[in-house]
């Protein structure tokens, strides 16, 4: 939650956005990396659910997380959804609203396109994998409201900077961005 981490570098002039946090660095062999393919890949929904509340008593209290209404988890194709059986943002979201007792909106927004996996993806090819595959249904739902939008893994920024192009449809919206892990 420190000014000007590594995430809200990353992330500076692509979009505008608020705050931008990370809970911990993702590396190869570290200890988030199997914790994040046993949820994604072996149906573990409760290491999302775990994660969210330890990263929420985190947050809890501090100047990041008080003026947050609404927590948006990135949204999942539904024909991804329905082959992984839940979205892990979803449940990282969830555990984040356990923590923090502010609500989780989902539905609103979505991925209108299915897209492949950003894995093995250079910066650009990542962001052309995801320009314009996101769709904000009922922008009024968010007019005003400052929302936190969570994912999983932050690696080039392309997949929330695609989420935020399409949730700035929303009048007066202000976005900050949580996840669970930062790969730089």
């Amino acid at each position: 939650m420190e000014p000007d981490n590594l995430a809200e570098t990353l992330l500076a002039g692509r979009f505008p956005f608020e705050r931008a946090a990370t809970f911990c660095v993702y590396s190869r062999g570290g200890v988030l990396q199997p914790l994040i393919h046993q949820l994604k890949y072996n149906n573990k929904r409760e290491i999302g659910v775990l994660l969210g509340k330890l990263f929420g008593k985190d947050l809890t209290g501090s100047e990041f997380i008080l003026p947050i209404d609404l927590i948006i988890p990135v949204p999942l194709h539904p024909q991804k959804q329905k082959e992984r059986g839940f979205n892990q943002a979803e449940t990282i979201a969830h555990g984040l609203s356990e923590a923090t007792s502010i609500p989780v909106s989902s539905g609103n927004l979505v991925r209108s396109i299915f897209n492949p996996t950003q894995t093995q993806r250079t910066k650009t090819q990542r962001w052309e994998n995801v320009k314009g595959i996101f769709d904000l249904l009922h922008p009024s739902l968010y007019a005003g409201k400052h929302i936190l939008l969570v994912d999983d893994i932050i690696t080039t920024g392309s997949t929330l900077e695609a989420c935020a192009h399409a949730l700035l449809k929303s009048p007066g919206i202000k976005i900050s961005v949580a996840t669970l892990g930062e790969v730089f």
